[in-house]
């Protein structure tokens, strides 16, 4: 394989690979968004807090966080494929980038005159 052919076969596995990685990143905000919805819907809070100090308070971030756990694992078949998929994804860019470096190699071996 040409090594022109292997550049841009890397080049676009790496948009793959930043392409799931942006589907992953964006299934964790959506649990995080929800999370934080479920939670301040089931805690209602009250409109003016004394001295304009914060509304979340420690049993609101224990709720959160448990939400978050429930979230990800109801969707956790999803996000494990993308994990994996993720894993693949760099070992086969990580295979490309070192037979591009190899061919570039014993391409500047081949083409330096001997001593």
């Amino acid at each position: 394989m040409m090594a022109i052919t292997r550049t841009n076969l890397l080049c676009r596995m790496e948009a793959a690979h930043r392409q799931t990685r942006a589907h992953l990143e964006r299934i964790e905000r959506q649990i995080s968004a929800r999370a934080e919805r479920m939670t301040t819907t089931a805690k209602t809070k009250a409109k003016a807090h004394p001295r304009g100090g914060s509304r979340w308070t420690r049993s609101d971030e224990a709720m959160f966080r448990a939400y978050v756990d429930q979230l990800s694992f109801e969707r956790r078949g999803e996000i494990d494929a993308l994990r994996r998929k993720l894993t693949r994804q760099e070992r086969a860019i990580t295979a490309v980038r070192a037979k591009i470096t190899g061919d570039e190699t014993s391409t500047r071996a081949d083409s330096q005159p001997p001593l």
